[in-house]
């Protein structure tokens, strides 16, 4: 057992750091080490159980009720009922299925604002809902609410909006567009992953949050996720819906076979009670008052963070943040690409964004309490990387390249063509061996200026062949 274990910490020094605030994105840190140890001991503690069936482990059916009345207490759903999820994306996926079912119309679809998780996109592929996108403020990066009204036909089953949106951290107008959507007798979803657990704590410390909860009258699902802001171990998420009426059509049950009536409420069948445990034993052990401080000291530094970055030469802070998310761009004598770089030399993961439409790419930062203790550290190694990406100048894309990049059709290329490609952009190595490039911007460039269909492609190729046995 020693050996196996120890192959698995060996294993794991190539993994980004999970703790001490300096992973900036993927990963939530809230720098408590006693609700860490709890939280890994329920995972244990329930590693063998199955929320397959509520009434074999009822402590399950008790754990999940406990956090969707938490989560519906903290979102102002008085009659609101709910589902723990594996994530958010398994949370949208529910949502539109849901409101996909209910309306029963032939060929339904949804209404997005061109910044709502693509886990939108995913839904859409898999649900056969397509989604109707409405282009946001080119300064906002917000969408007009007379725009998605006019989105809006007969077919239209869903109306989303984001509480933040994940690439600019801001939050939509909900208000508006839920008053619309409730006037087309549409569903609106808000898509609040990362600040369902923020803006309501922060609202408790007397800051003012826009309106996004369930509070606003048209609001009939929110998606929020514990192992975000809440700083559980990951796989939780909560699917809230306004009443008991609007979650029917999410659930799945089939007689139609010989073994017994499958019955489920989410995407799985089989599901562990690890983290649905794990989740419960952390929220209750950091409580209300815990939050309060976790939320405000991440928020706080957000903000002190934000306006560090407005003062650093050559870079521009994309808008000012709602949350807890951080977009940043570069001037013309770097670029976004070669700045992640060389945060990463210095021990910091921040994540690049590709351009979109007509948004230049920029700097994801996502900022957890753990973060917060260490900002002078994070505005120091931004400063310094940013000399030093001014030094490199921006990554370079043959000119020749770019313009066979927006050329090339996806669809009509082979394998054979895949793999010349992931050797032109760097990454068959990659591919073939595991071993990552020690340096992405030149990757990333490539890639920003592929059209987003050439990216999908190029990167779905990249993936098939880095998922393969040894």
């Amino acid at each position: 057992m020693t050996n196996v274990l120890a192959r698995l910490r060996a294993l794991q020094e190539g993994d980004l750091p999970t703790h001490g605030g300096s992973t900036l994105a993927y990963v939530y840190d809230s720098g408590l080490a006693e609700a860490d140890e709890i939280g890994r001991a329920a995972l244990a503690q329930y590693g063998a159980t199955n929320g397959l069936d509520p009434t074999v482990f009822p402590s399950l059916r008790t754990l999940e009720n406990d956090l969707v009345g938490w989560a519906a207490r903290l979102l102002n759903g008085e009659t609101a009922v709910g589902t723990v999820t594996s994530g958010g994306t398994e949370s949208v996926l529910l949502a539109v299925q849901a409101a996909r079912d209910a309306a029963n119309s032939p060929t339904p679809n949804m209404v997005i604002p061109s910044t709502a998780h693509a886990a939108f996109h995913k839904a859409a592929h898999y649900f056969k809902v397509p989604a109707v996108v409405v282009d946001v403020d080119p300064v906002t990066f917000t969408p007009d609410p007379a725009d998605i009204a006019a989105a809006i036909d007969d077919n239209t089953v869903l109306v989303v909006a984001s509480a933040p949106s994940y690439a600019h951290g801001v939050v939509d107008p909900v208000r508006e567009i839920a008053a619309i959507a409730a006037d087309r007798g549409v569903r609106c979803h808000v898509d609040a992953c990362i600040g369902g657990w923020i803006l309501p704590y922060v609202r408790l410390d007397g800051i003012e949050v826009p309106d996004f909860d369930f509070a606003v009258p048209g609001v009939t699902s929110i998606s929020v996720d514990l192992h975000k802001y809440a700083y559980t171990p990951k796989g939780a998420s909560i699917l809230l819906h306004r009443d008991a009426s609007l979650r029917k059509a999410q659930f799945f049950a089939s007689a139609a076979w010989p073994g017994y009536t499958m019955l489920n409420s989410t995407m799985q069948s089989t599901k562990s009670g690890a983290p649905l445990a794990a989740a419960w034993a952390v929220i209750h052990h950091i409580g209300d008052q815990g939050y309060q401080r976790l939320a405000r000291t991440a928020h706080d530094a957000t903000l002190d963070l934000a306006k560090r970055i407005d003062a650093i030469d050559g870079l521009t802070l994309v808008a000012t943040p709602a949350t807890t998310l951080v977009a940043v761009r570069t001037d013309a004598r770097s670029d976004v690409f070669t700045l992640a770089d060389e945060m990463t030399t210095q021990g910091w993961f921040v994540q690049p964004q590709l351009s979109f439409r007509d948004q230049p790419p920029s700097l994801h930062l996502t900022v957890s309490a753990a973060t917060a203790l260490r900002l002078d550290e994070l505005v120091d190694a931004l400063t310094a990387a940013t000399r030093s990406a001014q030094q490199l100048g921006p990554a370079h894309v043959s000119p020749d390249l770019a313009a066979a990049a927006t050329t090339l059709d996806p669809t009509t290329l082979d394998d054979a063509a895949f793999d010349g490609l992931l050797t032109i952009a760097g990454l068959a190595d990659t591919a073939a061996t595991g071993t990552l490039p020690t340096r992405m911007a030149p990757i990333n460039a490539l890639l920003d200026v592929a059209p987003p269909p050439l990216r999908e492609a190029l990167l779905t190729a990249f993936l098939d062949h880095l998922m393969r046995p040894a």
